[in-house]
Formats: C-alpha cells, structure tokens, sequence
C-alpha cells in the first residue's frame, strides 16, 4: 500500500482518497484561493501592508491555513490511528480552519483588526471565537502529534524521522501563537490596546517558520524516495535537513526573544 502511494500520480491518489481527505484538501485548496483573490483585492484597493488592519492578514492567513489542511490530510495518511479517529479529527480540522479565515476575512472587509479587538460586542464575539479556535487547533494537531510518537509512522526512508520532527517543531509554532494571544489579550484587558496589537511582532518569524516543518520535512522525504539513493543516504539528507531546521527555528526564536 504504502509502495503504491510513492508510485501513484496525483488523480491516482484523489481517486483512492478517503472522504475526510478530499473534503480537507478541496477545503483548503479554497482558503488557497480565497488568500490568492484578496491579493488581487489588494493590488487594486491598496493600503497598508503592514498593520493590524491590512489585505495581508487574509491573503497570508488564507494561503498558511489552506497549505496547511492540505498539508496535515496528506501526512496524517502516514500515521498509524484508527481510521474513525483521524476522520473526526481532520474533519474537525477543516472547520477550524474555516473558521479562523472566515472571521479574519470578515474583519479586514470591516476595515477593523481580526484578533484582540475588543471595541464593539460584534468584534469582541469574533476575536474570541478566533481564540477558542486557536485552542481546538492546539489540541487538535497536538493529537496528531501524539499519534506520530505513540507508533512510528510509516512510509518511505525518512518519513518516520520527517513526521515526527515536523509535528514536534509544529507545537513550537503552536506555542509561539498562543503565546502572542496570551500577551495581546493581556494588553488589551490592562487598557493598552495599541501595544497590543505591535506585540506579536517579534514572535512572528518563530510562528511562520516553525509551522511549515511538517510539509517541508516530509516533502523531502517523498521527493528522495523517487530517487535512486540509498536507504543510508537518504536517511543521512534526512537527518541533516531536520538539524538545518532546527537551527533556523531556534534562530528565529533567539531573535524574538532579542527583540520582544
């Protein structure tokens, strides 16, 4: 089974994907689009780039959620879990995940920020329904995580290695969020709104950088399997790649933590 998956083509796979796979992966191929389309809306309306009011938080959000759901129906297929559980948990996965851009969508067509606005009862009710769907991503993804350490993944030379690492530097990403939401919230309840919404900047590099792990390690892991190197080189490439990674995530820490 496993051989046939690094042998199929892409229609191949769709065709063999289960329900909660194509639904995720249709699902995020729309917050892609969705992301792709409000760039277009800010070639032409303009604006800040930068700020918490801007066209970026939908472009960015809808473009790292839509890879991402993407990104996590595809590796989970490695994962040894009960077929029940990981249809829940995906499916979970894809409402949360319109969830988030959805409201942040909503709020850059009010021209009002998405996350820590606290100024009218709409706006408070959106970002904390934003919040709370950060938690159930905490957790849900934290799942997954537990999962890939529970029983080793399979796939191809290097895959077990990718996955776990992946998922392991992704709860660096998670934390680093919740932590920018913890900071922005307490900041905005002690009445210094405007610092709050500049206070997740220097976290940011660590939260982007350290979320993509997961599609980036198993990426390669996939692309060496369709090379003619050997288990032992490509185990070797593997290793180095997660050390590279690690490295780049804790320099981008270091420098949050520098400048926070």
């Amino acid at each position: 089974m496993e051989n046939a998956r690094l042998t199929a083509s892409a229609p191949a796979l769709w065709r063999s994907a289960r329900p909660a796979e194509r639904l995720s992966c249709a699902t995020g191929a729309v917050l892609i689009l969705s992301g792709l389309a409000h760039l277009l809306v800010f070639a032409v309306d303009g604006g800040p780039w930068e700020g918490p009011v801007s066209w970026r938080k939908p472009v960015t959000f809808g473009l790292s959620f839509g890879l991402t759901l993407i990104t996590v129906a595809w590796v989970t297929s490695y994962l040894r879990m009960g077929t029940r559980t990981r249809t829940a948990l995906l499916v979970l996965f894809a409402a949360d995940c319109v969830l988030e851009v959805g409201g942040i969508t909503l709020q850059a067509w009010r021209r009002v920020p998405s996350h820590l606005n606290m100024e009218t009862g709409f706006d408070s009710a959106v970002s904390m329904s934003l919040a709370v769907g950060g938690g159930i991503l905490v957790v849900l993804l934290s799942a997954f995580a537990v999962a890939s350490f529970r029983h080793r993944p399979g796939g191809p030379t290097g895959m077990p290695l990718a996955l776990r690492s992946g998922f392991a530097i992704l709860l660096v990403a998670l934390a680093s969020g919740a932590a920018m939401i913890a900071r922005g919230v307490f900041l905005t309840r002690t009445g210094h709104q405007e610092s709050a919404y500049g206070s997740t900047a220097p976290l940011k590099p660590l939260h982007g950088v350290s979320l993509h792990a997961v599609l980036v390690l198993p990426a390669l892991a996939w692309l060496m399997s369709r090379t003619s190197w050997g288990e032992r080189t490509r185990q070797r490439v593997m290793t180095t790649a997660v050390g590279c990674y690690v490295v780049a995530v804790l320099g981008s820490g270091i420098w949050g933590i520098a400048t926070y």
